[in-house]
């Protein structure tokens, strides 16, 4: 039995695309059932089912191939205090919300880039990552409020402490960090939905399983009910589960996902 310690859920400080706020508790009932010791996630994002974990194992490693959702945790764990002092002053208005949107990230400061991405995310409709659009909704106050984010990056950077962060593909951690002790808890483009900034075409979910059937650990996929994904991972575990996929204020869409695993222990 591998040893575990409690820790306190908190909340991703942004929306993500394919966020995991309507599953979240099933998933992590799962995770925290499954004895590993080490916990990876190739496909982090905003860490919709990292943060809402309440046990930690030995290592954790978070990762996307995003720069500007690896660097975000990484400023945040590092540089918390400089980071909310850079975000002081700014409101939520689409004239301020256009301006950060002609910014080039690379130009910018990792600080600076970390806080032009979490204001973005934060207003941005649905979550997107590309094509991001101003998104306000009728009665309901904004969601940029410096005040109200303080308590939530400070939860974020102590949870952080202890991780480690990695900005690859998700080929080059599986290979590194697969182990018989391992959990990897895979969260991948859904298949036929746009708006992550990467291609992830049919040959990609075939590559995918392929790597999973031959890793020396265990996984745990969330992903949207589809016949391409029914036939690259036939192979394994499929469990069907209901939720509903919402957008901002409007009403939820109800919907199949399926859970996958290969569990052998």
């Amino acid at each position: 039995m591998y040893p575990t310690i409690s820790v306190a859920p908190t909340r991703p400080v942004a929306a993500y695309l394919g966020g995991k706020r309507n599953l979240a508790k099933r998933l992590c009932a799962i995770i925290d059932g499954h004895e590993h010791r080490n916990y990876v996630e190739p496909f982090v994002g905003m860490g919709g089912i990292f943060l809402r974990r309440s046990r930690r194992p030995t290592a954790e490693v978070i990762n996307d191939l995003s720069g500007d959702v690896a660097n975000l945790f990484r400023v945040v764990r590092r540089h918390y205090q400089p980071f909310i002092d850079e975000m002081d002053g700014l409101h939520a208005c689409r004239a301020e919300f256009d301006r950060q949107m002609q910014l080039d990230p690379a130009a910018l400061t990792d600080i600076e880039r970390a806080v032009r991405f979490l204001y973005l995310q934060r207003l941005a409709f649905g979550g997107k990552v590309h094509g991001r659009t101003f998104g306000v909704s009728r009665g309901v106050g904004s969601r940029f409020n410096v005040a109200r984010l303080r308590a939530d990056l400070r939860a974020l950077s102590q949870r952080l402490e202890s991780v480690i962060i990695e900005q690859l593909d998700y080929a080059a951690i599986l290979r590194r960090y697969d182990a018989r002790e391992t959990l990897f808890y895979l969260d991948p483009p859904y298949e036929g939905t746009e708006g992550y900034g990467i291609e992830f075409g049919p040959d990609e979910y075939r590559r995918l399983a392929e790597m999973l059937a031959g890793i020396a650990g265990d996984f745990i996929m969330s992903i949207n009910d589809t016949p391409l994904v029914r036939e690259a991972f036939a192979r394994f575990a499929i469990e069907e589960v209901s939720t509903t996929w919402t957008v901002a204020q409007t009403a939820g869409k109800k919907v199949t996902e399926l859970i996958i695993r290969n569990r052998r222990r």
